[in-house]
């Protein structure tokens, strides 16, 4: 029965997709594959524009470009601002003044799925040190 709960909240869930789950997408390795169709079948999934960003900087052809340059279009991007920006200054600088460094990538991307109240579907572990500073939820990948 909780099983069947979590899976129905999941379900629900709105989902910022980081860039490390779109490259395992795109690469069609499983079980992500499946995830990030669900996702966007399902209406759940989020994007941002330094996530895009980063997509963009990875490619490797032209052709993998254009498919990124429709992402605005296809999918709700969290609207950027200087407070977000802040917000993810302030965390950095607070967790590094506690010996802990993360880039500033990640904790505007943690600031912003909780601006939105998404969860971070993310395959880098640092993340879990973003959970409780950012006030932002991990979604299950398995």
């Amino acid at each position: 029965m909780l099983k069947n709960c979590a899976m129905e909240i999941s379900a629900l869930a709105r989902v910022l997709v980081d860039t490390s789950v779109w490259i395992e997408f795109f690469r069609k390795h499983e079980p992500y594959h499946s995830i990030v169709t669900r996702l966007i079948d399902e209406d759940q999934l989020f994007c941002c524009g330094i996530i895009l960003a980063e997509l963009m900087q990875g490619a490797k052809s032209d052709k993998e470009l254009a498919v990124l340059d429709d992402f605005p279009r296809v999918f709700p991007f969290i609207p950027e601002s200087p407070q977000l920006w802040i917000s993810a200054g302030k965390l950095a600088f607070q967790l590094r003044r506690k010996g802990v460094t993360i880039g500033l990538s990640d904790c505007y991307i943690a600031v912003a799925a909780a601006s939105v109240n998404a969860q971070v579907a993310t395959l880098d572990s640092h993340f879990q040190l973003l959970v409780k500073p950012a006030k932002t939820a991990l979604y299950p990948l398995v």
